[in-house]
Formats: C-alpha cells, structure tokens, sequence
C-alpha cells in the first residue's frame, strides 16, 4: 500500500531558488579593464570611474596577468595611486629573490597595510600567470586568494577593507608595473581587471581551466556565493530522492516501534499469568568496584566488564597498571606511578618542557615528556655582562669574554674599544696608526706620506702607497716592495718592459727603443711603428687595426675596440639590431617602444628617442620633473625613500622600499631595530633563526660578510651594501661644464690601476669624471700631483654630485689669474685650496664657467663654502693627500690636505645641506698632465664627534 509523503519545506524553497532565473549583481557579466591599453588622461578617468562603481556595488575584484621575470628580480606588477600624495589605493607587486606577492593598501586610519602572499618561483626568466581575487568588498572585511598558473597559491583572510576611491576620478590614476615606483624588471604581456564574476571567468583571461564557469563556488568566511550551475541541480536533484527514502525508513521505524510495544505487553500480561523473573545474579554487585555486570544463562550467571582504565585483571580482581614501565619521563626516577595512572615530574634545572600526566600504558606510550634546553643566554636577562659573550651549554650557560670591540671582563664590565688605547700591546709602526675594524678587530695602517702593512712603514715620496725602498715585511705585503716610480704617483705599479721602472717616470716605457713622446704604442714594443689606419695607435696596440678609433674604447672588453666590434656591449645581439648596442639586455625589453631599449633608456616609460639629458643626471628630459623632496639627487617619482635622504637607493630585499625606511631590510620578519622579536643581527640576510653561534651578536650566515657580497667586510668599502665592494672609478660619465665653448678642448681621461688611478691629460675646458656609485655618507681621499712645470690652473675632487648644476667641488688653483674671456662677467681666481657649493641655476655653459674660475660667491651659481688662508697654490710635481668627510644626512663636510706627512690645510667642520648625497669623481680646468691615484672610498653614515661641537657652536651663534 503507497503512502503519500510531502516534501520538507526546506528542499521546497532550496527547489524554488534553483528555479528564479536572477542574478546576484556580482555574478552578472564582468567587465574588464585592460590596464596595458590605458594610454591617456581620458582613458584612465574612465577606468577609475569603473573601478570605483565595483569597489561600491561587486563582491569581487580580480588582478589577471602573464609576465616573464629574470630570475631573483621583481617589481610593482599594478598600482592604484593618487596623483597628488601618491596615495596606495592598492598595489600587487611580485618580489622575486624571496618568493612572494605583496598587496598593499591604505586604511581608513590612513596607514599602510602590507599582506605578503607566499608564491612558487614566478622570477626563473620563464612565463607565468596570476590571479589576485579581492573578496568581500562589500562586507566589514576584506579576503584574499592568489593564484599562481592556475593553481592556489596563497591566502589571506579578516584584512581591513579598502578605502572608497576619490568622487574625483581625475585624482587617481591606474598604472601598469612600467609607470609604479618600483617598476617591473621583466615584461608584463598581459594585465586586466577583472571586475565582478568568479574566479573561473577570471582563469579564462589567461587560459587557466577551471572547473565551471561564473556559476562555481567562491567561497568567503565559510558563505556559499553562488547556487547556480547543472551540477548543483544534480545535486539537488539527488536530495529530493535522499528525502523520498528518508520518508520511507521512518514508516519502517514507526512499524518497528509498534511491535515492540506488542512484545511489551505481551511480557506484562505473562507476569501477570504468574510468570516471575529469577533472583538477580548481580545484587550485589559481585565485580570490583565501578566495573559493571551483565547476568549471563551460563555458570555462574553473571560476567564483569572490564577493569577501570589504569588497572588490569578479569573485571572482578583489578590491580594497578605500573605506567612508569613504559618511561614516559624524561628520566626514569621523574615518573611517579599513582593508583589510577602516573604522572612525570618537573624538567631538571636549566631544561624545560609541560607536566605530563596520564592512565593507562596506550598513553604512556604514545606521550613522552620532552624536556629541552633552556637558551638562558636569551631567555634570563642579564644572564652575562652586557656586551660578553654568554655561552649556553646543556641545562646550563657560562660566560666568557667581552664581544668582539669591546675590552673589559665580567666583573669590571665590558666597554666599546674606540680607540688603540686601550690596547696591551701596540702592534704598529712609530709611523702607523691603529685601525679598528668593524667587527672588533686590530689592524695596522701607515701614516700619511708613509707606506708599508703597518707594522713596517717606510718613506713614501710621492704618496701612492709604496715605499721609497723596499720594507722587510714579514708577510711580503706588495706594498712593503719598492716603488718602481719614486717621485711620481702610480698606485698600480705599470712596468710594461719589466725594466724596474714604472711606466709612469719611464721614456721607454715598453723598452723598444723608441722615446714615450714618437712611440705610437707606449706601452707595446713596436719598432716597426706600423699604423694601418693612421689614428695615432700602432697596429701593435690598437684594438682595431684598420679602423681609425682614437678613443680606443672598448665596452665588453674583449680586445676588439668598439668602432670595429659587430656586438659592442657582448650580449649576443648584433649592433645592428640591439636597441642597447652599449649595454648587455639580451632580453631587448623595450617598454615605451622608442626603439630604445630599457636598460640604456634614460626615460624607459616614456617615450623619447633622442635621449635627451640636458643637467647630465641619467634621467632623461621628458621625464625629468626635477622634483626632490628630500634632496638626495633622486627625483619623488623614483625615489624609494622620497621622504629621507638615501642617495645610494639601497633595496637590500628589492621590495621597492629603500633600506633607509625600510623597518626590515631583508624581508625576513625579524625588525631592524629594537622592538617585537628585533633587532635583527643580520638586517640584510635573511636568517628568520637568528643564529648567533659565538654569542658575539652578528648572526652566524653574516658573521665576516655582513651584506653577502663574497667579498669579507676587512676589504669591503661598502661592508653593509652588497652593490659596492671595491673603490673603482673604471665605469665613468664625462661632464662637459662649458660645452659651447671653443677656446679649449674636453679633457681626456685615462682610468688605471683597475680604476684607483686617473689621469687626464689634456689642457682643456672644465669637467667632470663622475662615478655612476651614488653615496650617502662617505669617506673619499686621494693624492693629487701635477705632473708639469707648464700650466698653473684648476684640479681637484667632487662629490655630492647629483647633476651638472649641483654638486660640490673641492679645487685648487696655482697662481692668481683673471680669467682670459670677461663675457658674462669678468671672474678672478685667487691661488689656493677652495670648498664650494655649486647650485647653478643656468647649469653648464659660460655662466657656471666663469663662476668656478672666480673665487668667492656667484649669486645663483657657486657658494663659497672655505678657503685655504694660507693662499698657497699647488708645487709642480708635487704629491698631495686629500681626505674628506662628508655626511650628508646631516650636512657635515671637512677637508684636510697633506703634503708629504705633514698636514698642511683644514677646514675644520663645515654645515651645509645644499646637496644630501650624490657621486663622485674628479676636476679640471684648464690643466694639463693632472694625476689622482691611489683613490679610495668607503661608506660612513657614523656622525664624527667634532660634529656636536661645530653645532653648538652655530646655536650659540644664532642665539646671540
């Protein structure tokens, strides 16, 4: 007989929402902004306004893109800017030497919130895909899938929301990875957003082949988004059936109930009828206590359950389980058995770890108590002198020395080695100071106007870091040998014919005969003096024999000089068709499609063929908006600490934020400084363990080489940046200061000694050999000879440089001289050693020209900064020391002058913040024969103490 049964109301209303044919409005037709088509104001205004409606009424948001990275680069795939303030609405950037994917955006509260997204490796040179769903836009928090070649890669969940975008579309502007702060170092094929729909609308953007189409589920903080699609009808289909069979096992209950109560009554009725149940067999209970008794129809009419957990035996004799026979302490002798289980007792001294506590042997077995050591150097405070080296050891610690810099002991206490003082012994020569490394360690170098390792120093004439005669070194330093030019600078030692004679002071420097003055190959023997191309180099030394290439210039350095090599930068890429020929970019990326390609474009978002550079600062004209909030010499636009002055723009993480603003340099969640689990003591390696094996506080994967540049932080100029190691001058710009000008020629510079060496030889118009290392602070010196009785003008050192308007000069002119062309104004030059700042509003040309050559100020041009009252000019071959200080952060500069050991000038402290950093390089005007060698620079932000005094003293000045 059938039985008619209703339907539950809920799979009622389930059946009637699969039958409405409306969509949610996030769930309707996406629409898509292509972010790499967006050409122009108008195009832009449009999108935004798109993009702002969906902020308001979607759901979800989608990023799409295909890019192709180098491997270990990355950069700013999408941002989402306001013009003015430079505001992150939102902003996708792929970092590729860690990893990672990081969204950023800004909150209600106005600060910026970071999420990092673990990614595979997307920066190995190959294409990849990615999907970046924004969800929950219109709930209380935000949430966040990334996808990486169609597969999830990472998630984020309970993030703030987004802020509303401006009501003014104009104020906000969409930028692709090519126009963001740190813009992609690859090529970006493909980049959309995707606005509304699902996650497999968005696949089908770049090919990804998710299941289903806008009907497939999104699901966020456990909702279901979407109830449409065939398979979910199915789904439900197949309910309705559950719910039919559901129906009928209750009518079997119902029939199952009713025979059972037949069978009860039956039973009462029997009692009734005078049948009687027999005498329990389990009152009283005869099982041990707590354990339970079923009567059985065999002897002896009963059986026990089994014992209580902890206890063993047949269910009527229980007796104790022994736990502690199966060691679950840490020590045998720390377990204590109890009358149900056991329990451990606490960890030894010095180690620590939970009470363990149980019944039963399965537990016993299954949950040993571990003990661990207690790291009391990092755990107790104070555990050892502060600034000592704690030791921890098995359950204990002990201490040991003071760290590395410091002297002292435990119970005097340990305090910073500033100075050799405190030495027991002094190891240097009578003519040597002592010199304390970075990382704690004594060494040895030669006083000014000396030379040798430091223990052994001998007279050196000329300056160039070797001895007049030779030293007897005990570790056959290279500079304890004699110098092979005693009166003449040449720090690398040239002796082409290994007569013992350096090239520099040698007439015949290659020994074949012919004088320096008619050999057309100084430095080659060439008797023959053959000359195929007639361009005043020898077929014996010219790298290109039959092409007339009188700078001999030769970028790839492989012995074919660039007028007559077919791939001049070596990348492979014929000149022909390289749109870099001067720069190695295999890749040929081309982001402005000027035919230029990126890495040699000075403007490479923009388009700008000609290249145009008219202040000299490698930012093209079109795109140089000279705007400079911080006056490091990086304009706001590619600055990546626009508000602090970091002219070196070191990223140690390449995550777009300079390591000067950046509260973790390496990305490795460990703060900089103090504060959380900070600070790091290895700010740029990554090492999230902080292993610190010697306990000296620099951890164990920085320990010699705190930036990981393989070169030891002893002979590292740059110990805490991995982009400079060694000083080199070899890559050099020219700068031209007067290039209208015909009264002289450009000078002509010849780099030596793997660029420690420069020497200019020509009498010509002022310029510049500029560096392309930008510094912040630093320490630069140099010697300065003249090598010629002939002239009497200007050379010196910059530095500070950030375009050929603004830099500082340190320069020094022989005799009193009025400069031979009085157009635009008639400029004097007084002899002796001047500071100026140069700030030229007319930048190179006869203005700046005759500024330099004038001594004092030029309103609108040059400040004097100090000037040599002693008025003395620079000796004909004579060697001089320069050093300089400069830190820029907080305007001190000061400048001392040797000649031979003996110091001879100082500035004393000067406080300028006209330029915050920049380049450096050397000077002339107008002098022929001009040598600085043995050149060397380091980095330095450490303030020097005199500064504190020079300011209080400037106070007080103010004041009165």
């Amino acid at each position: 007989m059938g039985v008619k049964r209703s339907v539950p109301s809920w799979i009622a209303l389930t059946v009637m929402l699969l039958s409405c044919s409306c969509e949610p409005l996030d769930k309707q037709d996406t629409q898509v902004i292509d972010v790499l088509a967006l050409q122009d104001v108008k195009q832009n205004v449009a999108a935004v306004e798109k993009l702002s409606g969906a902020l308001r009424t979607l759901s979800d948001l989608y990023v799409v893109s295909t890019f192709r990275l180098p491997p270990k680069l990355g950069g700013v795939l999408l941002g989402v800017y306001n013009k003015q303030d430079n505001k992150k609405y939102l902003e996708l950037a792929i970092i590729g030497k860690i990893n990672k994917a990081l969204v950023r955006y800004v909150r209600e509260d106005g600060k910026l919130h970071t999420v990092n997204l673990q990614t595979p490796n997307l920066a190995d040179g190959r294409t990849h895909s990615i999907i970046l769903r924004v969800g929950g836009l219109r709930r209380d928090s935000l949430s966040l899938e990334l996808y990486a070649n169609c597969r999830l890669a990472d998630s984020a969940q309970r993030l703030p929301p987004l802020v509303t975008l401006p009501s003014e579309p104009e104020l906000v502007e969409i930028r692709n990875g090519h126009k963001a702060y740190a813009r992609v170092q690859g090529s970006v094929e493909t980049l959309k957003l995707a606005l509304g729909g699902s996650v497999a609308k968005a696949g089908a953007l770049t090919d990804c082949p998710f299941q289903g189409d806008s009907s497939s589920y999104n699901t966020v903080n456990g909702e279901i988004n979407s109830i449409l699609g065939d398979h979910t009808k199915a789904l439900i289909g197949q309910l309705i059936i559950f719910n039919q069979i559901l129906g009928e096992l209750r009518q079997d209950i119902r029939e199952q109930v009713r025979e059972m109560s037949l069978i009860r009554n039956t039973i009462m009725e029997c009692q009734v009828c005078g049948f009687h149940e027999p005498r329990s067999r389990c009152h009283p209970n005869p099982c041990f206590k707590d354990v339970p008794c079923m009567e059985t129809f065999d002897f002896p009419g009963y059986r026990c359950g089994p014992c209580p957990e902890g206890m063993t035996g047949n269910g009527t004799h229980c007796h104790d389980i022994d736990e502690c026979s199966a060691q679950p302490c840490f020590s045998p002798s720390a377990c204590v058995n109890t009358a149900k289980g056991f329990r451990c007792e606490a960890c030894p001294p010095g180690l620590w770890g939970p009470l363990v506590s149980g019944v039963g042997m399965d537990f016993a077995r299954n949950h040993k108590q571990e003990c661990v050591d207690v790291d009391e150097c990092v755990e107790v405070a104070n555990a050892c002198t502060a600034n000592s080296v704690c030791i921890n050891t098995p359950g204990s610690y002990r201490c040991g020395q003071c760290k590395i810099g410091y002297v002292g002991n435990q119970t005097a206490g340990c305090f910073p080695r500033k100075s050799c003082a405190a030495l027991d012994f002094n190891p240097c020569d009578t003519n040597a100071h002592c010199v304390i490394e970075r990382n704690g360690d004594v060494t040895c170098a030669c006083n000014v106007g000396w030379a040798g390792n430091g223990n052994t120093c001998g007279r050196d004439t000329d300056i160039d870091g070797y001895p007049d005669r030779a030293l007897p070194c005990m570790d056959n330093d290279k500079h304890c040998k004699r110098d092979n030019c005693v009166h003449t600078p040449n720090s690398g030692q040239e002796d082409a014919d290994n007569d013992g004679i350096g090239d520099q002071c040698d007439e015949d420097a290659d020994g074949d005969g012919i004088k320096n003055v008619e050999d057309n190959c100084r430095l080659v023997s060439n008797k023959d003096q053959q000359n195929s191309d007639t361009d005043s180099f020898g077929d014996a030394c010219d790298n290109c024999p039959n092409v007339p290439n009188i700078e001999q210039k030769d970028t790839d350095n492989n012995g074919e000089g660039d007028a007559c090599d077919q791939d001049i930068d070596g990348d492979s890429v014929p000149n022909v068709l390289d749109n870099c020929p001067k720069v190695p970019n295999p890749m040929q990326t081309d982001r402005d499609g000027d035919l230029v390609g990126d890495a040699c474009d000075s403007c490479p978002e923009m388009n700008n063929p000609m290249q145009t550079d008219v202040d000299n600062d490698l930012v093209g004209d079109v795109c140089d908006t000279n705007q400079d909030t911080d006056g490091d010499g990086h304009q706001d636009t590619r600055d990546n600490c626009p508000d602090i002055p970091n002219s070196s723009q070191l990223d140690s993480d390449n995550d777009g934020i300079g390591d000067d603003c950046d509260d973790d340099d390496d990305n490795d969640g460990i703060p900089d400084e103090e504060g959380g689990l900070g600070p790091d003591n290895c700010r740029l390696i990554p090492n999230p363990n902080q292993k610190d094996s010697d306990g000296n506080g620099v951890g164990d994967v920085c320990e010699n080489d705190f930036d990981n540049d393989t070169v030891m932080d002893w002979i590292d100029v740059c110990p805490e940046s991995a982009e400079v190691t060694l000083t080199d001058f070899r890559a050099y710009q020219t700068v031209i200061l007067d290039p209208e000008g015909e009264a002289q020629i450009d000078p002509n510079w010849v780099v030596l000694n793997q660029g420690m060496e420069i020497v200019q030889t020509m009498n010509s118009d002022p310029g510049l050999a500029v560096g392309y290392t930008a510094f912040n602070g630093v320490d630069f010196e140099g010697t300065f000879h003249v090598n010629t009785v002939t002239d009497d003008d200007y050379a010196g050192f910059i530095f500070g440089y950030q375009d050929s308007s603004s830099f500082y000069v340190v320069m020094w002119k022989q005799t009193e001289q009025t400069y031979w062309q009085s157009v635009p104004f008639r400029a004097m030059a007084e002899p002796g050693l001047q500071l100026k700042a140069v700030k030229s509003h007319t930048g190179p040309g006869e203005y700046l020209r005759n500024a330099l050559w004038h001594t004092g100020d030029t309103n609108g041009e040059v400040k004097l900064l100090w000037k040599d009252p002693r008025n003395v000019g620079w000796g004909d071959k004579t060697s001089y020391r320069w050093q300089l200080s400069h830190r820029p952060q907080v305007g001190y500069i000061r400048v001392r002058l040797f000649e031979g050991s003996e110091q001879v000038a100082d500035s004393d402290v000067v406080i300028d913040t006209t330029m915050r950093g920049g380049r450096l390089g050397v000077f002339c005007f107008s002098q022929e024969n001009i040598i600085w060698s043995n050149l060397r620079y380091r980095c330095n932000d450490t303030v020097p103490e005199d500064f504190q005094t020079q300011h209080k003293h400037v106070l007080m000045h103010i004041q009165v």
